[in-house]
């Protein structure tokens, strides 16, 4: 409760300041972002990562229906919780890096949802691209003073059902949800 009363205070503060009253472009600092990821695998799990080839950002704390995600995510490189995992999802029956090197998602709406926002998109895997949502918190990063937005972190969380994007194999070991967990540092550029 008290991480939800911070959250509400910190993106009210950002969105409410006048420092920053349009579009502002930022980048992604990525050696401090993951892109993680999470499937059933029977009774357990399978987490991993995928590095991030490439991200614009642009912020309107004014206005958040002018906020614009474009992420490019490095399929080649992308790491499960035990090898076996990586190498059949990137393997022709998942994710096909071999033809499919890059995941991307493009932002299509920003809008405010209670103390975040809902981020809706196309999100592109092998090739086919479906609408999703993903749910948006953000703050500003530990050690930055009231009001600085140069530094901040996003926090996006939604699923995709991987059967969506023909990345059907092992469907009788692997469950068909994928949940993703972004975390994302960006600065604001100047």
């Amino acid at each position: 409760m008290h991480h939800r009363w911070i959250a509400t205070a910190c993106l009210t503060l950002i969105l409410s300041s006048p420092a920053l009253a349009k579009p502002v472009p930022y980048v992604l600092e990525p050696e401090e972002s993951t892109v993680g990821f999470e499937t059933d695998f029977g009774p357990d799990q399978i987490t991993g990562a995928m590095p991030v080839k490439s991200a614009d950002l642009i912020l309107d704390f004014e206005r958040v229906e002018n906020c614009q995600i474009n992420v490019a995510l490095d399929v080649t490189g992308a790491q499960a919780s035990f090898p076996f995992a990586a190498q059949a999802m990137k393997g022709p029956k998942v994710l096909g890096s071999g033809n499919f090197p890059e995941m991307s998602f493009r932002s299509t709406a920003v809008r405010a949802a209670g103390s975040g926002a809902r981020v809706d998109g196309d999100l592109t895997i092998r090739g086919v691209t479906r609408p999703v949502t993903l749910d948006a918190m953000i703050w500003r990063q530990t050690g930055t003073v009231q009001g600085d937005l140069s530094q901040l972190t996003v926090r996006l969380t939604g699923s995709v059902l991987r059967s969506d994007y023909g990345a059907t194999g092992w469907s009788d070991m692997v469950g068909d949800e994928v949940r993703l967990s972004i975390l994302a540092r960006i600065a604001r550029v100047d």
